[in-house]
């Protein structure tokens, strides 16, 4: 839904069985990272042997992700769904992390005569006690050095986050206009009352190890996306675009790919064994494929 905002590459895998189509990450893929700066007129290199380079950055920023989701939330009052988590074995002993999975069904019909049904599965990250529980979903912006390359004209957290936070809320909004308007997407579909975020900085610009929690914006989901101007009905296009291009392959496995260097998104066939860690994908078994403005 947020396609036409990206500029690094990312895939799909995608299971056409049937009337049924079914949307999938690639473990270890782009989407268990969070990107850094993407939208940036000069945003980070890709230098292995700098911590600011886009991947180094990615591997941060996931890593701060999940550690602020820890310290923002009480775990000795958890919420129990009626059904337990599906990804979790009695016979770990790591406990879970503070994550609930709601499975929300939405109508892509565009007349009466269709009937085309999405089922997402959607997250959230805690819950405010009350009468009324509302859900949260907890995100975290980090700084990694102002004076850095990559960091797209970014004020000093430090000295200008109290003062002057509407500059650096709007300078994050351009140079991760992607990530936000994806975490907008995430929690609405989620039906989260709250987003929060975190804004946590490097305790040394030279150490990506240790963090800061300078301050913490907590909003709602939809006035946010209003802010990044994220069209909903846009996005709906989107998805209605991709399913209707998937329903008209055969059945079999394939691969949305958005290129890496132009605004195009790509579907391939591939065996039905990739991704898998059965066999690797012979390129003599791909389509040409067809492509798709992202901007549709």
């Amino acid at each position: 839904m947020c396609a036409p905002r990206s500029v690094y590459p990312w895939d799909i895998v995608i299971i056409r069985e049937g009337d049924k189509v079914f949307l999938d990450k690639r473990d270890g893929g782009p989407f268990d990272f969070v990107t850094v700066n993407e939208n940036a007129s000069d945003p980070p290199v890709d230098d292995k042997d700098s911590i600011n380079s886009a991947g180094q950055l990615s591997v941060e920023a996931t890593y701060v992700n999940q550690n602020f989701m820890f310290q923002t939330v009480k775990e000795d009052q958890p919420l129990d769904f009626d059904k337990p988590n599906p990804f979790y074995s009695p016979d770990e002993a790591e406990p879970l992390a503070s994550c609930g999975y709601r499975y929300r069904v939405y109508d892509l019909s565009v007349n009466d005569d269709e009937d085309v049904k999405l089922a997402v599965r959607t997250e959230v990250d805690a819950f405010m006690p009350g009468s009324n529980k509302e859900y949260v979903a907890i995100r975290t912006l980090n700084e990694f050095d102002s004076r850095a390359p990559g960091a797209g004209g970014a004020p000093d957290w430090r000295t200008k986050l109290d003062s002057q936070r509407g500059a650096v809320v709007a300078t994050e909004m351009k140079n991760n206009s992607c990530k936000l308007a994806k975490w907008a997407v995430q929690s609405i579909l989620a039906g989260a009352d709250t987003l929060k975020i975190g804004y946590v900085s490097r305790v040394n610009p030279k150490d990506k190890w240790r963090h800061s929690i300078l301050s913490t914006q907590s909003m709602r989901p939809s006035d946010f996306a209003r802010q990044l101007n994220v069209s909903l009905p846009n996005g709906w296009g989107i998805v209605r675009t991709v399913t209707d291009l998937c329903l008209k392959q055969p059945e079999g496995k394939y691969v949305l790919i958005k290129d890496p260097n132009k605004p195009v998104i790509r579907l391939y066939a591939v065996p039905m064994s990739a991704f898998t860690g059965e066999e690797d994908i012979e390129e003599e078994g791909l389509l040409e494929g067809e492509e798709l403005d992202s901007a549709a």
